[in-house]
């Protein structure tokens, strides 16, 4: 079973979240709160797998309250998804920067919802379409960075099949987009982006874009 803290100050989205997750029986809430101040003294005291974090709220804003959390749980304890109807770039890298494994729309189906929990709770990464445009557009757009020597070495690391992958997933292209590009199934491009994440040192997808334009590697 999943225990699942939700974060949100409207009453009325941390009552639908509630809903959308009765679609998956492992999934429990372990509890909602309204305020970012709660977050760490709740998730000290109560046993937590995945906090699902808005942005926007009284006290501290999520980005804080992912940060401070970072302080007692690390990655692999803990894991965290940003929920927020903003999808600009100095969001989306914030919230990534504070430690946070996912960030989706506020707007997704119950489905996406469900399905992005368990892609981050089995260790993946979920990035919204709208904020993985975020993100490769802040890259694009920035001067290009001074090469990480030694990220580009752990990419070198790579097979062929896994370095098309990965350049793939920095351009934006879902699992499914990538096998259909490759002719390949969404379950071997999953297998390859895995592989690829553990030999360059990336927690996720999100990081794995990161990691390959910070490597030169642009798509």
């Amino acid at each position: 079973m999943t225990q699942i803290l939700i974060v949100d100050d409207q009453d009325d989205i941390r009552a639908g979240i509630r809903t959308m997750l009765l679609l998956d029986p492992s999934l429990v809430v372990a509890g909602d709160l309204s305020d970012g101040l709660q977050v760490v003294p709740f998730v000290r005291d109560h046993p937590v797998d995945l906090v699902l974090m808005d942005i926007r709220m009284p006290g501290i804003d999520g980005v804080e309250a992912t940060r401070r959390i970072r302080k007692e749980h690390p990655p692999e304890k803990m894991r965290v998804i940003v929920l927020t109807t903003f999808d600009q770039d100095d969001i989306v890298l914030a919230a990534l920067r504070a430690g946070a494994n996912g960030f989706l729309s506020k707007t997704v189906s119950p489905a996406e919802l469900v399905a992005g929990i368990t892609e981050v709770v089995g260790g993946g990464g979920a990035l919204s379409a709208a904020a993985t445009a975020a993100l490769i557009g802040h890259m694009t757009d920035s001067p290009p960075p001074v090469i990480d020597q030694e990220l580009l070495r752990r990419f070198g690391a790579l097979t062929p099949r896994e370095r098309d992958v990965v350049v793939l997933v920095a351009s934006g292209l879902s699992n499914d987009e990538i096998a259909a590009q490759m002719s390949v199934s969404p379950f071997t491009v999953k297998t390859h982006a895995v592989r690829a994440m553990t030999k360059v040192g990336a927690r996720d997808r999100a990081q794995l874009v990161s990691f390959t334009f910070r490597a030169g590697l642009y798509p």
